[in-house]
């Protein structure tokens, strides 16, 4: 179903690839209240370097906060599974890059995708709980307060280092929908042991959105899995936006290729 986005630069993208590496599709997925804004311009690298690639919309995102209250875990989790089963069809190899979320995601379907991914990216991925009052609080809060200020949810707006650049992300936080990701972190983390593509975690130590202890523990539970690790020592929550994005543009590139054999 089409969808009439309303955030500027939130529309999805996606490319065919060209040469030898499109037979491998990449799908580069955004966080919770974010939208293709944030990951469009490391998809339009990496079809760049050939590869077919989907950078997704999920559901409720891009368009108003209200239509992201009414959205749940399994709404965004069902929208990637989709783009990867889509490409599955027409490639060989078929890998997962996230953001935030969007790595929780890519982390979830390499554990249990009915396509096996070729590989994943984790790109300041949350898998621990919440900690703090709000967060206790939360179960009981989805009922009375239904809309958060992002800042009050532990989610600074544009956690970005370098000035002037703008994730676009929601300024408001549906409660119901964060509640539905926080109830699915546990699942999650017991599904890590059971990822055997290889993995690339990606952690800012500066991180003011996703705390960086997340890289640790993502690593820790990836015992059945290569698993490599990228420290954007320069940025915040969003080192592709950041002053790493070259940096983790290479290193992305040359993880899917190696990943892939192209």
């Amino acid at each position: 179903m089409d969808v009439r986005v309303t955030v500027e630069g939130a529309e999805p993208w996606s490319s065919p690839g060209h040469g030898a590496r499109a037979a491998v599709g990449v799908v580069v997925v955004h966080g919770f209240t974010a939208n293709p804004r944030g990951t469009r311009p490391l998809g339009q690298r990496l079809a760049a370097a050939g590869y077919a690639v989907d950078v997704p919309l999920l559901p409720g995102h891009g368009t108003t906060v209200r239509d992201l209250a009414r959205t749940t875990y399994a709404d965004w989790r069902g929208r990637v599974e989709h783009a990867v089963t889509t490409l599955s069809a027409r490639r060989d190899h078929v890998v997962v890059v996230g953001q935030s979320m969007g790595g929780t995601l890519a982390l979830d379907l390499a554990a249990a995708s009915p396509v096996p991914l070729a590989g994943a990216v984790a790109i300041n991925a949350i898998v621990l709980d919440r900690t703090g009052l709000l967060a206790r609080l939360a179960p009981a809060l989805q009922h009375l307060v239904p809309y958060v200020p992002r800042d009050a949810a532990g989610l600074p707006t544009d956690d970005i280092a370098r000035p002037g650049v703008e994730e676009g992300a929601y300024a408001w936080v549906p409660a119901r929908a964060a509640r539905s990701l926080m109830t699915q972190l546990p699942r999650v983390r017991r599904g890590l042991s059971e990822v055997r593509c290889p993995v690339l975690v990606v952690t800012s130590p500066r991180d003011h959105s996703v705390d960086p202890a997340n890289g640790d523990a993502i690593a820790a539970g990836l015992t059945g899995a290569t698993v490599e690790r990228l420290s954007c020592e320069r940025s915040y929550h969003v080192p592709q936006l950041d002053y790493d994005a070259d940096l983790v543009e290479e290193r992305v590139l040359a993880f899917v290729a190696a990943a892939t054999g192209t």
